[in-house]
């Protein structure tokens, strides 16, 4: 029997990350590079679409992996669950490769101040990194399991988990295909635990620092 508290507890904020922002964005190895992409990543319910807001009114075009997986979805005639959706997307991880929705993903990026929302395993990394080399930032958003479950009960979105146990489900699901490599490695961090307003805050000083 799990045990749904202690799942949502357990995890909380990296230590090591207790100023992310300052700590990271200091590295004169970052903003010394002329960056073309932008790859946000992090678990379900972190707060990454209030990142994506903030890189709009930066002027950054946005590009949803995510958009890909559910119009393939709705192309199959599956419903716009989690449940589906994310077990369409895993097939085809399964049957075409890690890398296959990053691979379908990149005829969509075109331009500068690209931001591309969704990233989730190194293979799809690779596969950014190929294309767009040095040229390419990854920046990861966290929140504890607690935090990001009570986001997602609150906003109620179709695709999201609607229990502890789907949510459990899903973060284990998005693991496996590498998600936690990916955040582990990160150019930057934000830890969103606060007020929306402070985390739109580190957002634009962040977002505004890549844009140039």
């Amino acid at each position: 029997m799990v045990n749904h508290s202690r799942f949502l507890s357990g995890m909380g904020r990296p230590a090591t990350f207790s100023n992310p922002l300052r700590k990271r964005l200091s590295e004169s190895s970052l903003s010394s590079r002329r960056v073309k992409v932008v790859c946000v990543t992090g678990m379900p319910g972190c707060g990454k679409d209030e990142l994506l807001g903030v890189a709009r009114d930066l002027g950054f075009s946005i590009v949803r992996m995510g958009d890909v997986v559910r119009e393939e979805a709705t192309r199959r005639g599956l419903p716009i669950t989690d449940e589906a959706v994310g077990g369409m997307a895993h097939a085809e991880r399964q049957a075409h490769g890690f890398g296959i929705w990053a691979e379908r993903t990149l005829p969509r990026i075109r331009g500068e101040h690209v931001l591309v929302d969704g990233l989730r395993g190194r293979a799809e990394l690779d596969v950014f990194r190929k294309a767009f080399g040095e040229g390419l930032v990854v920046l990861a958003v966290h929140a504890s399991p607690k935090t990001r479950y009570e986001r997602m009960m609150r906003r109620r979105r179709p695709d999201d988990a609607m229990s502890v146990e789907a949510f459990r489900v899903r973060d284990v699901r998005e693991l496996s295909w590498g998600l936690g490599d990916v955040i582990a490695i990160a150019d930057l961090v934000l830890v969103n635990e606060g007020s929306l307003e402070d985390f739109r805050r580190q957002a634009r000083a962040a977002l505004g620092r890549l844009h140039g």
